[in-house]
């Protein structure tokens, strides 16, 4: 079953050197896109705000070498409403479904 994970970005945390805009050759997207590699590590358990993940500004290899600590930009939580309904329509499916066995008992 999938899962939504939702959360937000503090943008201001973002070193901009670590925002992509160019491909592996060197050249502009032609689409003009930027993009920013991410870590996200999944919790053990759900906080004390119930987050269950933390996103992280990706590292080098050289840097994670050298010890540079990540920057942290932002948390991630599940969406329980939408898993709750999901689980509702599952369990609805279930239930709806004739009891064709024709058994005696």
């Amino acid at each position: 079953m999938s899962k939504m994970i939702y959360g937000s970005i503090d943008l201001n945390k973002v070193e901009k050197s670590k925002i992509i805009s160019k491909d592996k050759d060197g050249k502009v997207f032609e689409n003009g896109a930027k993009y920013l590699n991410i870590v996200v590590w999944v919790n053990d358990q759900v906080d004390a705000f119930g987050n269950i993940a933390s996103v992280q500004q990706s590292l080098s290899k050289e840097e994670r070498e050298n010890g540079v600590k990540s920057v942290y930009i932002g948390n991630l939580k599940e969406n329980v409403q939408t898993q709750q309904q999901n689980s509702n329509t599952q369990q609805n499916s279930v239930s709806n479904e004739p009891d064709d066995d024709d058994l005696g008992f």
